[in-house]
């Protein structure tokens, strides 16, 4: 959908407090997972995490905050994201995390084309 230079990233003051609460030294990843299940079928899930060594960091696309900081991109991601969409927080308690906050439409492109 979006080119590396074209990602921006809304991030709601819900997920702005939390980044600053949770600082990183690298860039956060959008990371996209495709399991195959025993049907055959496939299950797929995003996630918003810390870097990791298994990260190609050359592998992943670009997308910026308000304040000019950057999140990396899974390459199988950004094929289907909108150059612009929402960060936000979901969860409860120590289960609270970075989200995408996707229209229907958006989750539905994201997760299952």
């Amino acid at each position: 959908m979006a080119t590396d230079s074209e990602f921006f990233i809304d991030a709601d003051p819900a997920a702005r407090a939390w980044i600053e609460a949770h600082p990183e030294s690298e860039p956060r990843v959008i990371a996209y997972s495709v399991r195959r299940c025993c049907g055959g079928g496939k299950i797929c899930s995003v996630s918003v995490r810390k870097a990791s060594e298994r990260d190609q960091q050359g592998l992943l696309a670009r997308a910026r905050l308000q304040d000019g900081s950057v999140i990396r991109v899974d390459q199988r991601a950004a094929a289907r994201l909108p150059a612009r969409f929402g960060l936000t927080v979901r969860g409860i308690g120590p289960l609270k995390h970075l989200d995408l906050d996707l229209d229907p439409e958006g989750w539905g492109r994201l997760l299952f084309d």
